[in-house]
């Protein structure tokens, strides 16, 4: 049995056609522009991501036999709009779109982060969706007067190709709409937002068929009207599924330009502090927690290509020597910082240097301060009731196995490599699989499709040095946020 993940990215859509035992058998890539202008504003067309998924499917399925199902991953938080006739009213407003600080200031301090946490388990970001809603409904109304239909990216392609409106809980989950406790639109949110339950799709559990594919698409992908359509989940929830973080104790890093760490979750909870750890549904059906690090692998590819002008990383990671043991600290707020200080004034610095520092030294101690960052999430998401033990790596800066060992000692946990690096796509393949019914749950299908290749254990002398230093680093940045923020307004 072939099925296919879609993953909808912010640079291009990815899909990976898989057998019932994960071999991926073929994959097919398919860019699509991104339009970012001065002001924070970040757009993208719908209309070329069906384009360039319809065309990537009719790549993928040529010759490949008959598709079960098609499931996804996608983007989240960005704003869809369809009128009465299902066309697009606008240019989509991306997860990283940076208009909506009056909206989130108004949502977080006019109707009150308590109202927020009780009703969507989060408060407002400028990337989630509500902010975007209400930016759209001040500074567009002719626009949002339009409005009939409400979704997310890859609900999109879902509906291009099923004709059924529909989104899962795990990416509806960063809409800022959902009572993610109760797994419903939350009616008071709905009212502070000014939109509709008729506006919105239907919810579904990301592994559930919720179609097959119409006639129109099947002409059009090469996909049979037989094959079903289920509902996916959002990037990072079906991330997790693709590297099987499905059951309580589990988390992934993900070491990307940013840093994720994604924590599965049986029980719900709701992180009052400032810190912001999200509260979402997973793509199994039940939680998770995530923070965010907003420069893991950035701040290594700042330090090595613009300040020591190279891009051979392993070179400069050979001449480090003082695990544990170095006095340099770096904090990694290149981009600001989200998890745990919500604070976009936040700034990069070096501390410790004397006479004696080494190039390795401050290579060391970046790769250091991105792997304290992720054990400020940890700390957090441990504080709300999360048994983690294991953690499995991703992106970029899992390729350092110097890098996975420092994380392993750092945060004291076993930290293992998977075999597949398809990453959401496969895990929207995976989720296929559950929907066609290869497999009876997520749970299931991870035991039997994900194979660890690697495994870092916790070095006890290292890990006893790292516990003494990690008080240190996080009492810098309580030191400095206040010379931030005056750096921020010079």
């Amino acid at each position: 049995m072939i099925t296919i993940g879609i993953d909808i990215g912010t640079s291009a859509v990815k899909l990976v056609a898989v057998d019932e035992k994960g071999a991926v058998l073929r994959t097919v890539s398919r860019d699509y522009p991104l339009y970012m202008y001065d002001n924070g504003f970040s757009e993208q067309a719908p209309e070329d991501w069906w384009e360039k998924t319809a065309d990537g499917l009719l790549e993928i399925t040529k010759g490949l036999g008959e598709v079960a199902a098609v499931s996804f991953s996608g983007q989240m938080h960005g704003l869809v709009l369809l009128d009465e006739n299902d066309n697009v009213l606008r240019r989509a407003i991306l997860w990283n779109d940076q208009r909506t600080q009056a909206q989130c200031d108004y949502l977080n301090n006019e109707i009150g982060r308590d109202v927020l946490l009780a009703n969507s388990a989060n408060i407002a970001l400028t990337g989630f969706t509500a902010p975007k809603i209400l930016w759209v409904k001040d500074n567009e109304p002719e626009i949002f007067a339009k409005v009939k239909k409400i979704m997310l990216p890859k609900d999109y392609i879902a509906y291009k190709l099923s004709g059924v409106f529909c989104t899962d809980y795990s990416d509806a989950s960063g809409m800022l709409l959902l009572d993610v406790k109760k797994q419903d639109w939350s009616d008071k949110m709905l009212n502070i937002v000014g939109v509709t339950r008729e506006q919105l799709p239907k919810l579904y559990h990301s592994y559930e068929a919720v179609g097959t594919v119409t006639a129109a698409a099947a002409s059009e992908t090469g996909l049979s009207t037989a094959t079903k359509i289920v509902a996916g989940g959002g990037d990072q929830a079906v991330g997790a599924v693709g590297s099987g973080i499905v059951s309580e104790g589990m988390c992934s890093v993900s070491l990307g330009t940013s840093g994720v760490l994604f924590v599965a979750a049986d029980n719900f909870a709701v992180d009052t502090s400032p810190a912001a750890i999200h509260a979402f549904c997973h793509s199994t059906g039940r939680y998770h927690f995530m923070g965010v690090t907003l420069a893991a692998a950035g701040s290594n590819k700042w330090w090595c290509e613009e300040i020591l002008q190279t891009t051979d990383y392993g070179v400069e990671q050979k001449k480090i020597d003082k695990i544990g043991t170095n006095p340099v600290f770096f904090l990694p707020y290149l981009s600001g910082e989200r998890t745990p200080h919500n604070d976009s004034t936040a700034r990069g610095a070096f501390v410790g240097m004397n006479a004696t520092t080494t190039r390795a030294d401050m290579t060391q101690a970046v790769l250091e301060g991105v792997s304290f960052s992720l054990r400020d999430i940890l700390t957090r998401v441990r504080d709300l009731g999360a048994n983690v033990t294991t953690a499995r790596i991703i992106g970029g800066g899992a390729k350092s196995p110097l890098w996975c060992q420092m994380i392993a000692d750092i945060l004291r946990l076993k930290v293992e490599k998977m075999q597949s690096e398809e990453g959401p796509a496969f895990g929207a393949a995976i989720l296929a699989m559950v929907g066609a019914g290869v497999y009876k749950n997520v749970e299931e299908a991870c035991s039997a499709l994900i194979e660890i290749t690697e495994t870092f254990v916790p070095n006890e002398t290292a890990a006893a040095s790292y516990d003494k230093r990690y008080p240190i680093y996080t009492s810098l940045y309580t030191a400095l946020k206040d010379s931030f923020r005056e750096i921020c307004e010079v």
